[in-house]
């Protein structure tokens, strides 16, 4: 379907306006895939993106690090981790050097989780099937463009 069909719009301001419009329906089509996607691990969006930084990190991290390196930068991050530490995902401690900084790293529970998800990656990348490699590679480099333009 068109942007113009899935939101009943026959007419847009200009070209630039439908593609906003069309981003943003977008945007909240994906993630209303991926929460169901992630749904089934008992996690949201915010809470695989912190996981995922810190596996990668191989290190502990402070919360100002992840959220810096965070996809959503508005999210609340002490308070996504707190509900990690609870699941036994992620485990906080004070750090050595500075006792007003927690450091943060995935634990093994945290890390088996992760193992589980990535053999399922196949099914998480089926959101984008409509694309071809070679679309998607494109698409990522427009995005990338556009932002270079704000910055």
């Amino acid at each position: 379907m068109s942007i113009d069909k899935d939101i009943h719009q026959r007419k847009f301001r200009n070209d630039y306006q439908r593609l906003m419009i069309n981003m943003i329906y977008t945007y909240n089509w994906l993630m209303e895939n991926t929460r169901n996607f992630m749904d089934q691990y008992d996690l949201t969006p915010q809470q695989f993106n912190i996981l995922r930084i810190l596996r990668g990190a191989g290190e502990p991290l402070s919360t100002l690090q992840i959220r810096q390196r965070m996809l959503d930068k508005m999210s609340d991050t002490s308070r996504i981790v707190d509900r990690l530490v609870k699941k036994e995902l992620v485990r906080k401690v004070t750090c050595p050097t500075d006792r007003r900084l927690v450091d943060c790293t995935i634990t093994e529970k945290g890390q088996e989780l992760l193992a589980r998800m990535d053999a399922h990656e196949d099914e998480f990348d089926a959101i984008l099937n409509q694309l071809s490699p070679e679309e998607a590679k494109q698409l990522s480099g427009l995005l990338d463009k556009m932002r270079q333009s704000v910055d």
